[in-house]
Parts: structure tokens; sequence; C-alpha cells
């Protein structure tokens, strides 16, 4: 399916914290301390040129501010760290009625693999990267910095070949 037929794609909804964490079962499974948290919807039809360009897009995302108060530096630039956590939901359909739809989620064995390729691809930035338990439920504890929220997408990256893998000879 080419990205422009897609109604979804796979999303990220990136917080810059001054700390965070996830607990699962009264289980602290992740935790950071300044960085990002990020968390991770993937659609049917994703693929790991799309895990690929949100973990470049998020490590080099410049919402870190410099000493003129300006969102000049990203994750890499002040060594922080990430992190991840699935979340289905951000591919909630609400257009009809009160209750989402989720069809749009790939099935949790391509979303497990993706997120997978996602946070492979945010290590070998060389941050440090926690995640949460795949499906999961997860207490998450955010400290957002700010409060910065951004949201992307991959339907907006740009051509294969370009300067958006951490790992180019996967295009």
């Amino acid at each position: 399916m080419e990205n422009a037929e897609r109604t979804y794609d796979m999303k990220a909804v990136i917080q810059r914290v001054n700390q965070a964490s996830v607990t699962v079962n009264g289980e602290v499974v992740g935790r950071i301390g300044r960085g990002l948290v990020v968390l991770v919807g993937v659609a049917n039809g994703d693929t790991v040129k799309d895990a690929a360009y949100l973990a470049r897009k998020s490590v080099e995302l410049r919402i870190f501010t410099d000493e003129a108060s300006k969102f000049n530096l990203s994750a890499l630039d002040v060594k922080g760290e990430l992190l991840v956590i699935s979340q289905f939901t951000l591919l909630a359909d609400t257009k009809k009625g009160r209750r989402p739809s989720f069809v749009e989620a790939a099935t949790p064995a391509e979303a497990r693999a993706l997120f997978e390729e996602f946070v492979s691809a945010c290590r070998q930035s060389g941050l440090k990267v926690e995640t949460g338990r795949f499906q999961e439920h997860m207490l998450v504890e955010i400290h957002n910095d700010g409060p910065v929220t951004i949201m992307m997408d991959s339907r907006e990256k740009v051509v294969p070949g370009t300067d958006i893998g951490l790992k180019p000879e996967i295009y």
C-alpha cells in the first residue's frame, strides 16, 4: 500500500522529560533521567523504514534549549535518555460513535516486530534506551519538562536514500 493511500502511519508522541519511569505489576521495568518519553503506535502496513525514520527523527528532534533558550539541541546533543513505550491507542479512530476503533492498528505480532525495530534503531544512536513491556498494562510516570509534547507520523518522511535512517543500508 502506498503512503499516499494509507489513512494511518506509524505514530510517535514525544515528550521532553526531566525523568520518567514505567511500572508493570508493581515492578519498575524502565527508568530514565533527562530525555524523551516516546510513545509509539504501529499501524497496518508500516515497515522497517517507518520505524527507522521515526527513530532517527525522535533522537535528532531539536526540542532541548540552548543557552539562548532556543530549541536548538537534540537528545543526541544533550546525551538524553529515552523511555520508549508501545501504545496502540495512538491509532484510535474516533470519527464515529463514542468508542474508539483500533482497526488500523497493526496486529500484535507485527506491532511487536516493528516496535523492536524502532527500539533497536534508537539504541544505534548510543543513547540509553529503556522500554516498557509490550502488551502489558503499564503505569507510566512522566515529569514533562516545559511541557513539550510533539506528535509525529511516518507519513511525513522524505525520499528514501536521503539522510533519514540510522542504518542507511536498510533503504
